[in-house]
C-alpha cells in the first residue's frame, strides 16, 4: 500500500521517499492498518506531525522570545525566553520539558527534556512514553532515545502508537477529530490541516 511513488506525491518535500516507504510499509504489515481509510488517516496525522515528512524531531530552534514565552508556562517572561534562546535548542528543551512528572522526565539539569524531546513520525515525547513504547516494540528506547528519530524504529513506534491508541476503528468512521485528540492531546492542534492531509491521501490512494 505504501510505495515511494505515492508517498512522494503525497509529500512533495519528503527526502528519500524510498527509505520512508519501505520502513512504513514493513511496519504497517504488522499493524491493524489494513485498509485504505486507516492508512490515509494514519498518513494524515504523521504528515502534520513531521511537517510533511521533513522533520523527525521536534524543532526547538526558537527565534521569537514572545512566542516561546507564550507557548510554555515554564518560560518566565520575555527576558527569560531571550536568555534561553541564546543558550540554544538543548537548553530550551530541558527547560520546557524538564521536571514534567506527566512525562516521567527528570529535572531541567537531568537533560531529559532534550533527550526525550518530540521525535519520530508521531513526535513521541517524554521518558515515560519512550519506555512504554519500547516495551511494545521490544526495544530499549529509554536508553536509546535516538532510535525513535530514525527508521526502521520510527515506523515501528508510529504504528505501535496508533494501535495502542485504537485509532483504526475511528479511521473506519472518518472520525479525524477523535484521532487527533489521541495523537496530539485535548488541544487537537492543527485539526483542519490533519483533515486536509487525510483527504489528500485518500485522493491519492483511492485513485
Amino acid at each position: 500500500m505504501i510505495t515511494a511513488e505515492k508517498l512522494q506525491k503525497f509529500a512533495p518535500n519528503i527526502k528519500d521517499a524510498a527509505t520512508h516507504a519501505a520502513a512504513l510499509e514493513k511496519a504497517r504489515l504488522e499493524s491493524t492498518v489494513d485498509n485504505v481509510r486507516r492508512l490515509c488517516a494514519f498518513l494524515g496525522q504523521i504528515s502534520v506531525e513531521t511537517g510533511g515528512f521533513t522533520l523527525m524531531e521536534e524543532n526547538m530552534n526558537y527565534r521569537n522570545p514572545e512566542r516561546l514565552d507564550a507557548l510554555f508556562s515554564k518560560v518566565k517572561g520575555v527576558e527569560d525566553a531571550k536568555a534561553l534562546i541564546a543558550k540554544g535548542p538543548q537548553a530550551i528543551a530541558n527547560r520546557v520539558y524538564g521536571g514534567r512528572a506527566d512525562l516521567g522526565n527528570g529535572d531541567e539539569a537531568s537533560g531529559d527534556g532534550w533527550r526525550f524531546r518530540g521525535s519520530g513520525y508521531k513526535q513521541l515525547t517524554g521518558r515515560y512514553n519512550y519506555r512504554e513504547m519500547g516495551k511494545l516494540v521490544s526495544l530499549d528506547l529509554e536508553n536509546n532515545p535516538d532510535w525513535v528519530r530514525v527508521n526502521p524504529t520510527a515506523a515501528q513506534v508510529a504504528f505501535a502508537f496508533w494501535d495502542t491508541k485504537k485509532c483504526s476503528p475511528l479511521a473506519d468512521t472518518g472520525d479525524i477529530e477523535a484521532i487527533t485528540a489521541l495523537v496530539n492531546g485535548p488541544a487537537k492542534l492543527a485539526l483542519p490541516e490533519r483533515r486536509a492531509a487525510t483527504a489528500r491521501a485518500l485522493d491519492i490512494w483511492m485513485a
